[in-house]
Order: C-alpha cells, then sequence, then structure tokens
C-alpha cells in the first residue's frame, strides 16, 4: 500500500527530466507567494519571470529569505497591470507559463479571458486538482472544483476533454473518467445522472476522446474495486477512475478538501483551456503542493512543445 507522495515524486522526477518552463508570475509580492516561484526555480521545473512593483517585490525576497538576484523583473506598479503584463509575456512568447501571485484569482483570471489581449482558445477554461491520496494506488484528478460554478452540459464536455487532456501530459495513455452523482442509476429526477449518461453517450459518438468514460458513478465505486463488486458494477472505469467529474463546484471543493484535510493528502491545482497551463497556488499550501503544483503545468508545458514541434 502506498503512504502517500510517491506519485507526487514521480511528477516531480518527471518534470525535473524536461526542460525548464518558462514562468510569467503576476505580483508575487508576498513571501509565499514569491517563495513558491522561487521553490520551483531551485528544483529545476521554472525559470520565473517576476512581475510586479520591483520594491514589493524585494522587499517580498527580503521577508521570504530567498535569493531573486538570477530572476527577471518585469515591473508593474500594481496587480491589474501585472496580471496583464504576465498575460503580455505569454503573447509575446516570452514565457509558457503562468502562476497567480498575491493578487485574486478573478483578476489574474479576467487578464486571460481579455477579448483584446488574453489568452482565450476555443475551449471554456477549467481547474483541476491533483490529488496524491495516502493508500491510493494513483494520483485522482478533480474537476472543476474552483472556476466554473454551477457548469452546464456543454460545458462538462470542455471541463472532461481538459482533463483528459492533462491526464495524458501526466503520462495516462488512456484516463479512466467516472462522471460523480449520488447514485449509480439514471434517475429522471436527479440532472446530474441525466448528463453521466448523455456525456457517456457523446463520448462514444466521438465528441470527447482520448479516455474512457462511465456514469453515473458514485465516489465509492468509482475509485473502490471492491465496492463495485459489491454493487455489481462492471467496465474498466468502475473502481480504477483516474478523473473524477464532479456535478458541481461545491461538490468537487468539499470532496478535494475533505481528502487534503482527513486524509492527508497532498494536492495540485491547475487551470485549463487558456493558451498555456496556470497555476493557482494558496498561502495555506504547502511545500510540496506548490512543488507539485509547478511540476503539473511543467508537464503540460512540455507536452504542448513536444505537440508543436509534431506540427500538432
Amino acid at each position: 500500500m502506498l503512504t502517500g507522495r510517491e506519485n507526487y515524486q514521480r511528477l516531480l522526477a518527471a518534470a525535473k527530466a524536461g526542460p525548464r518552463a518558462t514562468t510569467a508570475v503576476a505580483h508575487p509580492c508576498d513571501a509565499s507567494a514569491l517563495r513558491g516561484a522561487v521553490e520551483g526555480a531551485e528544483e529545476g521545473i521554472i525559470t520565473p519571470i517576476l512581475v510586479g512593483p520591483r520594491e514589493k517585490i524585494i522587499a517580498a525576497a527580503a521577508a521570504a529569505q530567498v535569493d531573486i538576484s538570477a530572476y527577471e523583473i518585469v515591473h508593474a506598479d500594481y496587480s491589474h497591470e501585472s496580471a496583464g503584463k504576465a498575460v503580455a509575456l505569454v503573447r509575446e512568447g516570452r514565457a509558457e507559463m503562468l502562476m497567480k501571485g498575491s493578487l485574486s484569482t478573478d483578476e489574474m483570471l479576467g487578464a486571460v479571458v481579455n477579448r483584446a489581449g488574453g489568452l482565450r482558445t476555443e475551449r471554456r477554461l477549467s481547474h483541476c486538482f491533483v490529488m496524491d491520496v495516502p493508500g491510493h494506488p494513483n494520483v485522482l484528478i478533480i474537476t472543476d472544483a474552483a472556476i466554473n460554478i454551477f457548469p452546464t452540459l456543454e460545458d462538462k464536455v470542455d471541463i472532461i476533454q481538459n482533463a483528459i487532456d492533462f491526464a495524458h501530459a501526466l503520462g495516462i495513455a488512456q484516463p479512466k473518467v467516472a462522471i460523480l452523482s449520488a447514485m449509480e442509476k439514471i434517475n429522471p429526477k436527479l440532472d446530474s445522472t441525466i448528463e453521466a449518461g448523455a456525456l457517456c453517450k457523446m463520448a462514444d459518438r466521438g465528441q470527447i476522446t482520448g479516455a474512457l468514460l462511465d456514469g453515473p458513478l458514485a465516489l465509492d465505486n468509482a475509485i473502490s474495486p471492491e465496492a463495485a463488486r459489491i454493487k455489481g458494477i462492471t467496465g474498466p472505469v468502475a473502481g480504477h477512475a483516474d478523473i473524477l467529474v464532479v456535478p458541481d463546484l461545491e461538490a468537487g471543493n468539499m470532496l478535494a478538501k475533505s481528502l487534503s484535510f482527513m486524509m492527508n493528502a497532498d494536492s495540485a491545482g491547475i487551470v485549463l483551456g487558456a493558451r498555456v497551463p496556470i497555476t493557482l497556488t494558496s498561502r495555506a499550501d504547502t511545500v510540496q503542493s506548490r512543488l507539485a503544483s509547478c511540476a503539473v503545468a511543467a508537464l503540460v508545458a512540455q507536452r504542448r512543445r513536444q505537440i508543436a514541434a509534431k506540427g500538432g
């Protein structure tokens, strides 16, 4: 049985094995935000470009007791400008990742989705938590627990495809996707079961690709082979899910935080669907979680670089 963190160590090792990802760090003006960027650099995962008020960044470095002399600073007067200049670095081809510093998530993502100079794609933005749960054999990807509050069926197509592409970047060739609900049978009184059935049929018709989908599934029979066996649920996904698609943000947030605070799971957060991966680190994150967020985003950047090199 795994004790936890072995999966994260594998992700960190994979990220370190590739080239560093140049990362625009928006407004790293407190010790926690700046330390997260420096830790990623010291581990050989990223090369940060620090974007924000120069004096505040230097003061934050002193408070965090970290040396930032090797890193470029792009001055911006205030947080809104920091977000815009960080996004501009990506548009100019100077950065291939974004990292949120000590500004609000809304402010950061506002610059990303700006129609005039942002990083929008045809996909909807969505968030994934990557959870390394002690005793569980593989990492669990939970989506969406941070951005889409009440996603529509159309939204969930993008949310799932983002998560599948993300799983590929983590080295999962054919991820198993469980569409979660409170029960395993389609019930007209519970919308999440109807949507789960529709999403699985969409996958059958090629509207969602690159994974095996099943649902509706309750959490127990999505991740526990024994629970699936007892309930007589068969198929390759039941009991072996890699990706857990929750009905809404509240369910996802509660699930992820329950695993973190009750199961001592480590978590990494990433935003997908933009032109580059975006890490959303928090002051409450452990060093392990901050590094893992850098690592998974770097793996996405590496995969995109490989696809671009092949002309994909």
